[in-house]
């Protein structure tokens, strides 16, 4: 047992110092992507991608369920975004709520005959509306099917080449869409682009649109802001460079629809279905040997609501791992495959080993500390070099990314908003992570138990958005 036990902590501090390096790493690649990218990306520059008539027209696709707190005043931020042609398909998927009477209401809806190509197989579409206010947008009411099932019926009825996914409590920088869709203008191999997702709590919202930052008032809150910053500066931008990118956040996504409906639209079957629609396009590309790129862009940027209680985020973060673990299993025979590139023999079995694997190596390295301390064989200095490790790879590159966002991207202008970010990237592992990694582990052991399964999220709001 005694044996068992060395082996298995030598094992997780070699574990934790690669982990810790590759994250340095990517830090490098993420700080050198967010300087590259906000050197060539200014207001005169968007400004010319306009004036030059490139702008390829966009259908904004936005499923919901349940959604009569916030629609309208997602919907109405939407209409007003900065871009030269695009529509907002909005998709009441059977909500049980006033959700699409509040839409008929406000917007003046009206029922339209169903003419489209159901190019991709959905729930049945009850009946389609038209505004009579705005031109541009469109509303769906079909039976409840889940959000890839209805991202695929909007998909069907949407009319525009690129196809802008986001969630219904999602609100859009004005030019967010502007700035992603460029990319595609320029460069005809991009199928796909993510943007950053930043949290919108704390923040000041005024006529759906997001004015001034404030740090949020929970800690809760506040270690999120970091873990997003971390995920995205630190890890996206890195996976990008690297031409391996295998999530785009389905909070904010640009796809052509082209490539979407090329690889059949989203897999109802899983509860990560943005991850595992990027893993289909790079095997659909890769198969046919056509020129492909799906990446990342820092400045692009889409708010949603955060968890403000654990209830809630730890609900969030078991689907999120078992939505990871679904698409990994499903495209297992990717995993050390020369014929995907970097994406196959890096990408893959870095989410296996780093990502997938984590919270099972980590939690046994708690009991391994547990078993030794008990046993009386527990080593000093495994102790303190497993908690230095799991320290670095926490808090250093949370510091890094909180970094990036405050200073470099200088979306925190106050000092103390700045100071609390640094000092929640401290924080977050005493308590905080250990509470996720557990929720994670055992999201290991439930994929087929609870497969399909969402959760529910206890929304707060803010009074500007509730005033809409």
């Amino acid at each position: 047992m005694e044996r068992l036990v060395i082996s298995y902590e030598q094992f997780v501090l070699l574990y934790f110092a690669v982990l810790a390096l590759t994250y340095a790493y990517f830090g490098y690649l993420g700080v050198r992507s967010v300087i590259v990218y906000s050197r060539e990306l200014s207001p005169l520059a968007l400004g010319d991608h306009l004036s030059r008539d490139v702008a390829k027209p966009v259908s904004i696709l936005v499923p919901a369920f349940n959604e009569e707190a916030s629609i309208i005043a997602s919907v109405r931020a939407l209409l007003s975004m900065h871009f030269p042609r695009f529509e907002v398909v909005v998709v009441n998927d059977g909500s049980t709520d006033s959700t699409l009477e509040r839409l008929r209401e406000h917007f003046a809806l009206i029922e339209v005959p169903m003419a489209y190509r159901q190019v991709l197989p959905t729930a049945e579409v009850r009946g389609i509306y038209r505004s009579l206010r705005h031109p541009n947008l469109v509303v769906m009411d079909k039976v409840n099917g889940g959000r890839a099932d209805a991202l695929n019926s909007a998909i069907n009825a949407a009319r525009y080449p690129l196809i802008c996914a986001i969630d219904a409590d999602t609100m859009l920088d004005a030019d967010a869409v502007l700035r992603a869709s460029r990319v595609f203008g320029e460069d005809d191999t991009v199928v796909g682009i993510g943007g950053t997702i930043r949290p919108v709590n704390g923040a000041v919202v005024e006529d759906g649109h997001v004015t001034s930052l404030r740090v949020p008032k929970r800690w809760i809150e506040r270690f999120q802001v970091v873990e997003y910053a971390r995920a995205f500066f630190v890890g996206r931008a890195a996976w990008s460079k690297l031409s391996a990118l295998m999530l785009i956040s389905g909070a904010f996504s640009i796809f052509r629809k082209e490539a979407l409906v090329a690889v059949q639209g989203y897999w109802t079957e899983t509860v990560g279905e943005d991850m595992e629609v990027v893993f289909r396009l790079h095997r659909h590309y890769r198969s046919i040997g056509r020129p492909y790129k799906i990446l990342f862009t820092p400045d692009p940027i889409a708010w949603t609501e955060v968890p403000s209680d654990m209830r809630s985020l730890r609900a969030q973060r078991n689907r999120w791992q078992r939505g990871m673990l679904e698409t990994l299993w499903r495209h297992r025979s990717m995993t050390f495959n020369p014929r995907f590139g970097r994406l196959g023999m890096i990408g893959v079995p870095y989410y296996w080993v780093f990502e997938a694997a984590a919270p099972v190596v980590e939690v046994l390295g708690y009991a391994a500390l547990i078993v030794s301390a008990l046993t009386g064989v527990l080593f000093a200095q495994f102790a303190a070099l497993f908690l230095l490790l799991a320290l670095l790879y926490s808090v250093l590159f949370s510091q890094f990314a909180a970094g990036i966002e405050s200073f470099l991207l200088a979306r925190y202008p106050r000092a103390r908003d700045r100071m609390l970010l640094l000092a929640a990237s401290f924080l977050e592992f005493v308590g905080y992570r250990q509470i996720l990694v557990f929720e994670r582990f055992f999201a290991c052991f439930q994929v087929r138990r609870r497969a399909g399964q969402w959760g529910s999220m206890r929304r707060v709001g803010t009074p500007e958005i509730a005033e809409l």
